[in-house]
């Protein structure tokens, strides 16, 4: 996976055309390419209407009608030509042209007008379904940045559940742009720290924020940018200089990853306690084995799970001097379970 920096500002005033909606990928070659095919098929199903009723036509030069003739007859009565050097003169050819003639050549016509048409009212197409598209989206992901750790963040998205038409992804490079589109993401091509772009993603109605991008200045400007639009999104930002932390934490982030720092106790770890990494890395990956989890406080701990953390009014509490009769409404538990396999 492609990863991207934002260095690139969009050029120009951004505009739904930098919005990609979930499709299935067609080119403009193919489009054509297939009207064609069938206007084509429709040419020839003419022609053998012509040749296996051939005693019903004339030709003016008084020749036997083969299938060249009908061909030629099929292809100038389709496109309306209509020379009218060969001709219906039985009632049974006539019968055909009313039936099965006139049919096809109505179908061609609509063939023709349909792909001039699309061509000329994709653009606009797209820009209506992009603009009900921001209408009714709410409660989604918005990822700034979609390299390979936005990718990786989309994927955990996904196998806690989320579907990926509800992410959002934020990038400037081509190549990124191309394969998350391919992948059913909802896209926005442009730079993540400028508000027309984010005002695209439909920051302002969104769940959360996960600011990604391979640059601490980028992303502090970016969650600045996102706070502001959005004061009650759940913003996480990775931050690759633990000495910036603060500065994201100032720019309205929930919570900060040390990404760096994180990786190195990871190695650190693996160097003493490998079963332990391994048991990490379980946890990581969720939709299987073990995972942790964030519940709402019922009174209980969740069956099957182990109470590893409360968290109460943004606090972490002491797991020892928390037990299952101090709990209260409002606290959030973080427990460990066994990920729960569909039915």
């Amino acid at each position: 996976m492609a990863t991207s920096d934002f260095t690139a500002p969009p050029s120009g005033e951004p505009g739904y055309d930098l919005v990609r909606l979930p499709a299935r990928h067609q080119t403009p070659f193919q489009a054509v390419a297939r009207r064609i095919a069938f206007a084509v098929a429709l040419v020839v199903f003419v022609a053998l209407v012509v040749r296996l009723g051939r005693d019903g036509y004339v030709d003016i030069t008084g020749d036997p009608i083969s299938f060249g003739d009908a061909m030629y007859y099929a292809s100038v009565t389709v496109t309306t030509t209509g020379y009218g050097d060969i001709t219906a003169v039985s009632s049974g050819a006539r019968m055909a042209t009313i039936f099965l003639i006139t049919p096809a050549r109505i179908l061609f016509l609509i063939l023709v007008v349909g792909t001039t048409v699309e061509v000329l009212t994709d653009q606009s197409r797209r820009e209506l379904l992009t603009k009900r598209w921001r209408q009714q989206v709410k409660n989604h992901y918005v990822i700034c940045g979609f390299g390979a750790t936005g990718h990786s963040a989309a994927a955990d998205l996904i196998s806690r559940g989320v579907e990926p038409a509800e992410i959002v992804a934020v990038d400037v490079n081509v190549d990124v742009v191309a394969k998350a589109s391919e992948e059913g993401y909802v896209i926005v091509q442009g730079d993540a720290s400028h508000r027309s772009v984010l005002r695209q993603a439909a920051i302002e109605r969104a769940k959360a924020v996960i600011v990604a991008p391979n640059r601490d200045d980028t992303a502090v400007l970016v969650t600045l940018t996102a706070r502001e639009m959005n004061p009650n999104a759940h913003i996480v930002a990775g931050v690759k200089e633990q000495e910036n932390m603060h500065l994201f934490l100032q720019g309205g982030a929930n919570e900060v990853i040390d990404a760096t720092a994180a990786v190195g106790r990871m190695l650190g770890l693996g160097t003493y306690a490998p079963g332990a990494v391994r048991v990490l890395d379980d946890l990581l990956d969720a939709g299987r084995g073990l995972e942790l989890v964030e519940v709402e406080c019922d009174g209980t701990v969740p069956e099957g799970s182990m109470l590893v953390a409360v968290v109460r009014e943004g606090r972490r509490q002491p797991i020892a001097k928390v037990d299952e009769s101090s709990l209260k409404p409002g606290d959030r538990l973080v427990v460990l379970r066994e990920t729960r396999q569909p039915n």
